[in-house]
């Protein structure tokens, strides 16, 4: 079950993607979080303990919502838009 839930814009263009090596898909605009945690129930894994995580400050400031592109790029997922054809791989974090 996704952790967010779109209620308006839902007109905009499908845009698919590949989150952690399964298909999915986002709307033209979406940044890559928004495309994620309207798939996903979680963002990434905690640095230190693996609890999921969801971003935290949503504005580029923090380092919370780390994510891994296709060609090794680690990226905000906060501030970057999705691609067309993104590959995305979710960061698992840290068992302790």
């Amino acid at each position: 079950m996704a952790l967010l839930r779109r209620l308006a814009e839902t007109h905009r263009a499908r845009v698919p993607f590949t989150l952690d090596g399964q298909p999915a898909e986002g709307l033209a605009g979406d940044t890559l979080l928004t495309a994620i945690l309207t798939q996903a129930e979680y963002l990434r894994g905690a640095d230190f303990n693996a609890e999921p995580r969801a971003g935290f400050c949503l504005m580029g400031a923090c380092q919370d919502c780390w994510v891994q592109l296709g060609d090794g790029r680690r990226v905000r997922a906060c501030s970057t838009f999705l691609e067309p054809g993104a590959c995305v791989q979710r960061e698992a974090g840290r068992r302790p």
